[in-house]
């Protein structure tokens, strides 16, 4: 394993040389939180595939592709689909606002009365988020260096909180696209055929597996309108998604940068799966579904591309651990406690605040890591933050983009109710059962509508002010910035 332990060590290094690259280039809050809302289209793509695919999107992905055959591709493949509608119906308007986060997306569309409590509910979103892409580091440092859970959390954790804090989003973004590439390689021109080769091929794989395994609905339609509900509406309106579109040099490139992204993710759906269902064929009685990713590598591939393989596989960790807690540390930063203390910034103050955001990473990334060695079930978790996302954050987030009679009331209403509502439903019904976020969203869209056409209509000059930002004629920021990132 020496190769593939150098394989690892050398990546590991240049995550952490990236990270000192962006510290000295994110010299204002702009560059730090949103890498200057310069890059360019293929930069973009990357940074923005590479966000979305993380540990679940790999390790889950070939394990569901283990568990069901190809339609083990539903949950990786609706993050695409709500990538692709991210990008084509809503990005270009999402840019053209020029805020740092969802709150404060609100806050300008219903008049300044929404962020806190969104604030708070996007915050514990983003935390869980965060938590569980760093548990994910146990698995792959065990298979790596037989180190026990808390050490490899801790390992790996500090290297992402090291790089993120260091550089922001600058470190984030071009340590991103060097994941992304990594796991291009590792995933899709290594790993995928040489285990549909290794099982015989798509013929052998037909011949030894139940014809279920081909089914593309054989997942079953209430788990697929499961995925649909929550990772592709959750793609539309998270933290994490939104500030990389606030990367974006243009809306053309936020729109046509993120549609290649979205077409990328159903792509690597598709081969999780496969590689999933090769898994099944050389190894039917894998204790679990979520070995199959580190079995068939430690088993299968040979020496350096098994290393290489297994960094693709802490790029994907890496890449969604590191936007979740920049996510989560601009959230608590900007939108509660900014806020709690009454404090307004000015844009002339925007270098002074590096340092407060770069603070919060740190803080934040500390909470992550402790976190991630207190909890133990990953599914729960994510499940929870993703719950509380959709059911009480959609309604008010897309109803203030498509619905001009929406109010702030409204949208208080919505966050409030649908959040109880999913909190309370996941105590009755289970904190895995497909009820809690099916009947907190039409809770949270029930109250939205009602209190919506009961109260006063919201001020005019809100809305006028909201159109004029939607139209891109909101204020420049960081005018003696560099030139675009037009990679």
């Amino acid at each position: 394993m020496a190769v593939d332990y150098a394989v690892i060590v050398v990546y590991l290094a240049g995550m952490l040389a990236m990270g000192w690259w962006g510290m000295r280039r994110a010299k204002s809050k702009s560059e730090f939180l949103v890498a200057g809302r310069r890059l360019g289209p293929w930069m973009y793509s990357g940074t923005m595939a590479a966000i979305v695919l993380g540990g679940a999107s790999t390790i889950g992905g070939v394990g569901l592709g283990y568990q069901y055959g190809l339609s083990g591709a539903w949950m990786v493949f609706t993050i695409g689909l709500g990538l692709l509608a991210l990008s084509v119906f809503f990005s270009a308007r999402i840019a053209r606002l020029k805020v740092y986060t969802v709150s404060e997306m609100l806050d300008l569309r219903y008049g300044g009365r929404a962020g806190v409590i969104s604030g708070v509910v996007m915050w514990a979103y983003t935390l869980m988020l965060a938590v569980t892409s760093t548990i994910a580091y146990a698995t792959i440092f065990d298979v790596l260096f037989d180190v026990n859970r808390t050490v490899a959390i801790i390992l790996g954790g500090t290297i992402v909180v090291a790089y993120s804090t260091l550089g922001g989003m600058w470190s984030i973004t071009i340590t991103d696209m060097v994941q992304f590439v990594v796991k291009t390689i590792g995933v899709l021109l290594l790993l995928l055929p040489i285990a549909v080769v290794k099982a015989g091929g798509f013929s052998e794989m037909k011949a030894k597996l139940p014809t279920e395994y081909f089914d593309p609905l054989g997942i079953g339609g209430e788990t697929i309108f499961t995925y649909v509900l929550i990772y592709t509406f959750g793609m539309l309106i998270g933290q994490d998604i939104w500030q990389r579109v606030f990367t974006a040099r243009s809306d053309r490139t936020a729109r046509w940068g993120g549609t290649v992204a979205g077409t990328y993710c159903l792509v690597y759906a598709l081969a999780g799966a496969v590689i999933g269902t090769a898994a099944k064929v050389m190894y039917p009685k894998l204790p679990s579904a979520d070995a199959a990713f580190a079995t068939i590598v430690k088993d299968e591939l040979p020496i350096g591309v098994r290393g290489l393989v297994l960094a693709a596989a802490l790029a994907a960790v890496m890449s969604t651990s590191s936007g979740a807690l920049i996510a989560c540390a601009t959230v608590a930063n900007n939108d509660i406690w900014s806020r709690l203390r009454g404090v307004v910034a000015e844009g002339g103050e925007e270098r002074d605040e590096v340092k407060g955001n770069r603070a919060f990473i740190l803080i934040m990334g500390v909470a992550v890591i402790v976190i991630a060695i207190a909890l133990n079930n990953v599914v729960e978790a994510l499940t929870v933050a993703y719950n509380l996302l959709v059911g009480g954050l959609l309604v008010p987030i897309l109803g203030g983009l498509l619905w001009r009679r929406g109010t702030a009331a409204g949208a208080l209403a919505a966050v409030a109710v649908g959040g109880i509502a999913v909190i309370g439903l996941m105590a009755g019904y289970g904190i895995l059962a497909n009820e809690p976020v099916y009947y907190g969203l039409l809770a949270s869209l029930a109250v939205y509508v009602v209190v919506s056409l009961a109260t006063k209509p919201t001020d005019p000059a809100v809305l006028a002010a909201w159109r004029e930002r939607l139209a891109g004629r909101g204020t420049a920021e960081d005018p003696a910035a560099p030139d675009p990132v037009t990679v």
